[in-house]
């Protein structure tokens, strides 16, 4: 049980810098109309999506 909670704290951290890094690409875009920096906001959003289907599916079974 230890091991799946290990599992969803790293999914966490993991999202967490990927959103940070979305922002950031994302200020950039806004602000200073670099497009480069929106299609790397839009790669972090896809990163986070995939990680986010992960975290439900772990902490599901974590809950069992």
């Amino acid at each position: 049980r230890i091991h799946k909670m290990e599992k969803t704290t790293e999914l966490y951290e993991q999202i967490t810098k990927l959103f940070a890094d979305f922002q950031a690409n994302h200020e950039k875009f806004v602000e200073k109309g670099n497009k480069a920096a929106a299609g790397r906001a839009r790669k972090h959003l896809g990163e986070i999506k995939k990680l986010v289907t992960e975290y439900r599916k772990v902490s599901v079974e974590d809950s069992k």
